[in-house]
């Protein structure tokens, strides 16, 4: 089974628990005459909302690429996380809002056998469920199922909480309903934030994580041939869709039919394993001993000695031009890019007087 077709079972199991648990507290209610059971039991109706959502949001992240959208509705995904975390970040707002009534307005809670065995089997169906459906969000790389999963814990928790309030107004006489309600409240508003912040940094461009791109740069650099490789940029489009660049160092004696065979090979190997849709650029290092070589040594030496620079690449000699060129990465704490590519220039020009430096600020994006 595909990773859509999993969301959307998994969303289905939501849809039916809540269906499920919604009929139980509307039976259990009218028995027991009860309209606040009935119209919890609704309540329970309007929780499937959010597996409602996120199978509309993988439905339409499955549509083909078209003209305006290439790169296809991936996308999608990160919409439906953030609806609902809007919906969890309203229902910790309510619920603060409610409690701190309670607070000033506190009320002694009455409970009856049937509204103790609802409150149970809530609790248990909620926690199961959530604890499930979050599960599977992070296995399956979906932020719409862990937000998901975390509204349906939420529930449990608030339920459990009323449960533990109650038990001690009765045992003790004193009312927590309020405190403790503000208290998971405010931790509610908290998970919705970060709920939100995750598929926003992903619509915005966040940095993927350095574990994968450790792995690219190894699993690359395992190629005959490949001397080094730099500015690796990668850019979702949904979880399953990544776009990215990068550019190797090959030797300067290899012919440009090996190149492409080298290039299309890691092309091949990056979709195989990650489904990054790669373009690959080329550096020519210099080999042997001649002039390029030369100076291509003590110009990276020169510049590897400057602790503000995280990486030096890229370098570029033209006997035709008089003209040499390099790549320098400056450290993250550097912010003047003008003030260090005047000094760094200086600096080249004074072992090359009879060239044109021409030095290049590249930024670390991936790293």
């Amino acid at each position: 089974m595909d990773r859509n077709s999993q969301i959307i079972r998994t969303s289905i199991i939501g849809i039916v628990a809540n269906v499920l648990l919604a009929a139980f507290k509307a039976v259990v209610g009218i028995i027991a005459s009860s309209v606040a059971i009935v119209m919890d039991a609704v309540n329970n109706l309007s929780d499937a909302l959010s597996s409602v959502i996120t199978i509309v949001g993988t439905k339409l992240s499955q549509r083909p690429a078209d003209r305006k959208h290439p790169f296809g509705f991936g996308r999608i995904e990160y919409f439906s996380a953030i609806i609902i975390a809007v919906i969890v970040l309203s229902a910790g707002i309510t619920s603060l809002i409610e409690s701190v009534k309670k607070i000033f307005n506190p009320t002694e809670p009455t409970y009856t056998t049937a509204t103790l065995i609802v409150i149970v089997v809530a609790i248990v169906v909620k926690l199961i469920l959530g604890w499930f459906v979050k599960k599977k969000g992070k296995q399956l790389r979906s932020d719409a199922l862990i937000a998901s999963g975390s509204d349906a814990l939420f529930d449990a928790i608030i339920t459990a909480a009323t449960l533990v309030s109650a038990a001690v107004m009765l045992i003790w006489g004193i009312s927590l309903d309020g405190y403790l309600g503000a208290l998971i409240s405010i931790l509610i508003i908290k998970a919705g934030i970060e709920m939100l912040a995750s598929p926003v940094n992903e619509l915005l461009g966040a940095k993927v994580s350095p574990e994968l791109v450790k792995e690219i740069r190894q699993e690359i650099m395992g190629f005959d041939g490949v001397r080094g490789v730099y500015d690796i940029i990668l850019h979702n489009y949904g979880p399953e869709v990544m776009i990215g660049s990068l550019h190797i160092g090959v030797p300067d004696t290899l012919s440009a039919h090996d190149i492409h065979g080298l290039t299309r090979s890691i092309t091949n190997a990056m979709f195989a394993k990650h489904g990054i849709i790669m373009t690959v650029g080329i550096y020519s290092v210099a080999t042997g001993e001649n002039q390029r070589a030369e100076l291509q040594s003590k110009v990276m030496k020169t510049l590897a000695a400057h602790k503000e620079l995280v990486q030096v690449h890229g370098f570029y000699y033209s006997e035709k031009d008089r003209m040499l060129s390099v790549d320098v990465v400056p450290d993250i704490s550097c912010h003047d890019d003008a003030a260090l590519c005047c000094k760094l220039t200086e600096e080249i020009q004074s072992l090359v007087p009879d060239l044109q430096v021409v030095i290049v600020i590249d930024h670390n994006y991936s790293e």
